[in-house]
């Protein structure tokens, strides 16, 4: 017996000592120049962008596991990411089976131009690629879909300090990790928010055939619903889903986007319709479309005194407006067009409706109709005010006519002749310009 354990610990040894040699052997040769410059050619074809990497090596803790590190994708601005593991599913390979047990990305920097350049590359070189290639029913192939699968099957990715950056370069830094399923689509999702306009902020999926349940706290609020994903026939893929936000802070919306306090502050509560079809998975976010119908409590408009801008019948920029209840419903695209409508605000002695459009450069555009009880400057009812301006800077003014109007008015009847006025001659204003095509 003392001799066949003998025998066990140096056939142990043995193996040992060729296992850390063949390590060896593989770390030297995954660390050599030539392999790198494969990698990196082969990156870089594949993409269609090209690809740095500062070395490739074999990484044994926490898991065995193929590192890059210093990876580069030279768009403009570039994604960089410090390091990134893939480890493989050993026991699956022993089988034949090409699986990725998990791909792990440290310390990345992503900003969506380089993104958004990353896919249109892709989708050019994939259309490229497929250039004179003919069906069999001899139709021309079109909507060439981003495919960024290969023969391997992928079970889970871990995102570790990623920042995205926004157009506006507004940063968002998270850990996210998710589990696939065969299809290559996320079975469960987990992220966290640490850092920048929605730190702590989490978000939750769990599938159910091609349906996901959305559990997401941000904002001091909460999102709740469901998102779905389908890809029938001519290569479409629709995208829809329905979420009910409660609670949730409009500043912190705002912020997301700019990095500043936006032109409205209070808590939401909103039932929010979203869909989407596109030839491409990578086309689904600029066909979004999203019909949200709100309330906001305890709200407060930035930037803008609607009483002001009424009795001083005239150009209003700064100041404040407190409102009890703000309701209406907001339609929005992927491209950043906005409309806003069905407006209804109401704060003491003030009322107002109205519709605005917002433009994809952030520009404001729309009326607002506004009625203030007696008061100090008397009786003032559906005062015409035209919304301008930007986003970060809104403006209202009286139109001309309106202005001209409100003067007569008040100079016939103070209070409700001004208010009456302004209608009027907003009104004669319209129609000349209709008369002259102008």
């Amino acid at each position: 017996m003392a001799k066949f354990f003998k025998w066990v610990f140096i056939l142990l040894a043995v193996a040992g000592l060729l296992s850390a040699g063949a390590a060896a052997a593989l770390h030297y040769w995954l660390g050599s120049g030539d392999f790198r410059t494969r990698i990196e050619a082969q990156c870089s074809e594949f993409l269609g962008v090209p690809v740095a990497l500062t070395r490739v090596h074999l990484s044994f803790w926490p898991q065995p596991a193929i590192a890059m590190d210093g990876v580069q994708v030279r768009t403009t601005p570039a994604l960089s990411m410090q390091r990134v593991e893939l480890r493989p599913d050993w026991h699956a390979l022993l089988r034949g089976r090409r699986e990725v047990a998990s791909v792990v990305v440290r310390e990345a920097q992503w900003p969506q131009r380089g993104i958004d350049q990353l896919v249109a590359a892709r989708q050019k070189s994939r259309s490229s690629a497929a250039k004179g290639t003919v069906p069999a029913d001899g139709t021309a192939e079109r909507d060439i879909e981003p495919d960024f699968s290969v023969d391997w099957v992928l079970r889970r990715v871990v995102l570790a300090q990623v920042t995205w950056r926004n157009p506006r370069d507004v940063a968002t830094t998270f850990d996210a990790d998710a589990r696939l399923s065969d299809d290559g689509l996320p079975q469960t999702l987990d992220l966290l928010v640490t850092a920048g306009p929605w730190k702590d902020a989490k978000l939750k999926l769990a599938r159910e055939a091609s349906r996901w349940a959305v559990d997401a706290a941000f904002a001091g609020g909460t999102v709740l619903g469901h998102v779905q994903y389908t890809a029938p026939a001519a290569r479409a893929r629709v995208l829809t889903g329905e979420l009910t936000a409660r609670g949730v802070d409009v500043t912190a919306l705002a912020a997301t986007e700019t990095g500043r306090r936006g032109p409205l502050s209070g808590q939401v509560d909103a039932v929010t319709t979203l869909t989407a079809r596109a030839p491409s998975v990578a086309g689904l976010l600029a066909a979004l479309q999203t019909q949200s119908r709100f309330t906001v409590r305890n709200a407060q408009l930035h930037g803008l005194d609607l009483a002001k801008a009424v009795t001083t019948v005239g150009l209003s920029r700064g100041g404040e407006t407190r409102l009890d209840t703000l309701t209406g419903q907001l339609d929005a695209q992927g491209s950043g067009a906005a409309r806003l409508h069905a407006l209804e605000a109401s704060s003491g002695v003030l009322r107002a409706t109205g519709e605005v459009t917002l433009a994809p450069s952030r520009a404001l555009t729309g009326r607002v109709l506004v009625d203030l009880a007696a008061g100090a400057a008397g009786r003032l009812v559906g005062v015409p005010l035209t919304v301008g301006g930007t986003l970060d800077a809104p403006e209202l003014t009286l139109s001309r006519g309106a202005m001209l109007g409100a003067a007569l008015g008040t100079a016939v009847l103070p209070g409700v002749g001004t208010g009456t006025g302004a209608q009027l001659g907003d009104s004669v204003g319209a129609g000349v310009k209709k008369l002259f095509g102008k």
